[in-house]
């Protein structure tokens, strides 16, 4: 007769069988998953709610109400600062500077991003160091670096000498309204363009060699490969990189501030500055909180329209 032992309930194990553990329900199972991933984005979706759709509620209802701090006035007046924002020459100035700035700015970033990635993803001497040359501006203060191309841009800085050696007349770059938003843009291009470089470099990393191999093999030219082959694959990055361009372009505020203060005659205010020029300069806190809540309708309908396009040109989209 075969030995054995007994389990919990008085039955009896055959020898050398091993008692299996209790199967846990399923309902369990998806209980306790529920509670460690709450546990795990509890932080995050704290923050989110206090540090963003708080505040956010807080400007909506601002904006019904016209509130100047320093006289003690805060009264509701409905949609008064709505219709004001609809009838307002500046709130149409600034909507198109910020348009002008954020398609140029887009247009620039990418491009020359895009062509920095191509060049120094090639293997060549001292290729680190270029790549080190045009990252460092992301990490330099911004205000810093603002400052230093205000020196070079200005009647007799370094920019208008070089021009003069060449024989042409020096411009007053921030002082004349058909050059200062073009100055900005492109002081703003060299700032963030190496952060977009460092994203194209990662994908093009990323593309099999073996595609290229084919697309030559085939008599494909250098051109043809890049266009047909290339730059497919880079749609993904291409389509983050402008999310990213065009958020920025429509946050932009220091270089606006410290070098032109939105002139001369307006030219270069755009919407991030006249809300806080209208709060801090106007103290029309509540009219400058309409101006918050309309930048972010702005923002966000942009976002929605280069999502929801997508799958006509991103690549892997379906």
């Amino acid at each position: 007769m075969l030995e054995g032992t007994s389990d919990a309930v008085g039955g009896i194990i055959p020898a050398g069988r091993v008692p299996s553990p209790p199967r846990r329900r399923p309902k369990d199972w998806r209980r306790r998953e529920a509670v460690l991933g709450g546990l795990f984005i509890g932080p995050a979706l704290l923050g989110v709610i206090g540090l963003a759709l708080v505040p956010f509620g807080f400007v909506i209802w601002y904006g019904f109400h016209n509130w100047q701090p320093l006289i003690g006035e805060f009264t509701w007046i409905g949609l008064d600062n709505y219709i004001r924002l609809f009838q307002d020459g500046q709130v149409w100035n600034a909507l198109r500077n910020t348009f002008v700035f954020a398609l140029l700015l887009l247009v620039l970033n990418v491009s020359l991003a895009l062509a920095l990635a191509v060049m120094l993803n090639r293997p060549f001497r001292g290729r680190a160091v270029f790549r080190a040359i045009f990252f460092l501006p992301v990490i330099v203060s911004s205000v810093a670096w603002v400052l230093i191309w205000e020196f070079l841009v200005a009647y007799n800085g370094g920019i208008n000498g070089a021009l003069q050696v060449l024989g042409i007349p020096p411009v007053n770059w921030l002082r004349e309204p058909a050059t200062a938003l073009a100055t900005v843009v492109v002081i703003q291009v060299f700032k963030g363009v190496g952060m977009n470089m460092i994203l194209f470099l990662a994908a093009l990393q990323n593309v099999p060699n073996d595609l290229i191999e084919a697309a030559r093999i085939d008599g494909a030219g250098a051109f043809r490969r890049f266009r047909s082959v290339v730059l497919p694959l880079l749609t993904p990055t291409v389509l983050m990189v402008m999310i990213i361009t065009i958020i920025g372009a429509m946050d932009v505020f220091v270089p606006i501030q410290v070098l032109t203060a939105g002139g001369p005659g307006n030219s270069t205010t755009v919407i991030s500055y006249l809300v806080y020029r209208t709060a801090f300069g106007d103290q029309e806190f509540g009219y400058a909180s309409v101006l918050g809540v309309l930048m972010f309708v702005i923002v966000l309908t942009l976002t929605l329209v280069q999502w929801s396009t997508r799958k006509r040109w991103v690549h892997d989209e379906v």
